[in-house]
């Protein structure tokens, strides 16, 4: 597993499960998930849809919907178990200690009330400040995160910003209380590439100098490379493999991870196909035995088939995969055994 860190870590999620009971049967959609994100960090979350990435940060910061629910493990802030917290105590955390930034900024915005009394609101709420304090501390934001003329906007209603823009309110939003931990899930997904170059600019810029750390959830391989210290990559609602960014990205050893990685155009290398990962994600009531990925992996053997494969060390990353156990059987006898 991973070596002792000498510092306490920011967030810790321990063997999280997060499941929706049906009629049906209860269906487990992030199963035994673990990982740390340090002060200062941006921890990137990565994996096809419905993987279990935004759930996982949906559980973070206490949003999810029922019947959806944690049904076990833990989520620790700055030591703080904070899973088990009661609705207030829960939502006097978001906003103060946690921030969110999601997909559409439309979702996070009221249409009916400008940017600046939902800005102040917010400030209020969370920080002993007079409401012109609270308007200076916003509009401060707004400078802050690249609004032009922020004085005159912040008197704007969200329909009379551009997408960019929005997203730009939408993190001033997420700083309003100076959070230590900042949820991002898919920031960048409905920006063209030269806005999601800034957005991606702006977030790591305010990690560095709030000393904030970001989980930043997103399906963009691109995005990942740019922003994040580490990674974390997901598959049917399990972490496959975490480690450093550039060691994943350049020597990705889970075959899931190396089957994303072999997907993305590389420039310069002219390559008449793409690889692709056969098949699709499973669905819930439909996960396999075994390692979820064994019926889209060129490298399963029957093992794989069998049991759920531990976590263990490979480099300076942590890999679910019996490929890396000291057991796992050559390439000649695996090919020999799928023929």
């Amino acid at each position: 597993m991973a070596p002792p860190r000498a510092n306490r870590p920011l967030l810790e999620v321990r063997d999280l499960r997060v499941e929706f009971p049906t009629r049906r049967g209860t269906l487990v959609a992030v199963d035994g998930v673990s990982f740390h994100i340090d002060p200062g960090e941006v921890l990137g979350v990565v994996g096809e849809s419905g993987a279990g990435k935004s759930l996982t940060g949906t559980a973070i910061i206490g949003l999810l919907e029922p019947p959806g629910r944690i049904a076990a493990g833990e989520i620790l802030l700055e030591g703080r178990r904070i899973d088990n917290l009661p609705y207030e105590a829960m939502r006097r955390i978001r906003g103060r200690e946690i921030g969110a930034v999601f997909q559409d900024p439309l979702t996070s915005l009221n249409p009916l009330y400008t940017i600046g009394r939902q800005l102040i609101e917010t400030v209020s709420t969370h920080l002993d400040l007079s409401p012109a304090e609270a308007r200076e501390r916003a509009i401060r934001l707004l400078q802050e995160v690249g609004i032009p003329g922020a004085e005159h906007r912040i008197d704007h209603y969200p329909h009379q910003f551009s997408g960019g823009m929005r997203q730009r309110v939408v993190i001033a939003l997420a700083l309003c209380a100076n959070p230590r931990l900042i949820v991002a899930d898919e920031p960048t997904t409905a920006l063209d590439v030269s806005i999601q170059a800034q957005i991606i600019s702006l977030l790591k810029r305010l990690c560095r100098e709030h000393g904030a750390a970001v989980m930043l959830v997103t399906h963009d391989m691109g995005v990942i490379a740019e922003t994040a210290d580490r990674v974390a990559v997901m598959y049917a609602g399990r972490i496959v493999e975490i480690g450093p960014v550039g060691d994943v990205i350049r020597e990705a050893r889970h075959p899931y991870t190396a089957g994303l990685m072999g997907s993305i155009p590389k420039i310069g290398r002219h390559e008449e196909r793409l690889a692709q990962i056969d098949g699709a994600m499973p669905r819930l009531n439909e996960i396999p035995r075994g390692c979820a990925f064994n019926p889209r992996c060129p490298q399963a053997f029957e093992r794989c088939r069998q049991e759920r494969p531990r976590p263990v060390a490979a480099g300076r990353s942590i890999v679910a995969c019996w490929l890396y156990d000291g057991a796992a059987p050559t390439r000649a006898t695996t090919e020999m055994a799928n023929e």
